[in-house]
């Protein structure tokens, strides 16, 4: 399984460690989308930074 990732919200204001998971995720600014994994890395880095991202099934 994969998971689609999109960002939604604005990382400005967030703490440099969100962003960084931001990054990993291979999002720049909003909209952009990336194909994930479905796995434990991958699940810890979308729950770090839910606020900001949209998940569904790729």
């Amino acid at each position: 399984m994969a998971l689609k990732v999109k960002l939604v919200k604005s990382t400005i204001g967030s703490k440099k460690d969100q962003i960084a998971t931001v990054a990993a995720l291979g999002l720049k600014k909003i909209g952009d989308e990336s194909i994930q994994p479905d796995n434990a890395s991958t699940q810890g880095k979308i729950k770090k930074v839910v606020h900001l991202v949209e998940v569904s099934e790729a």
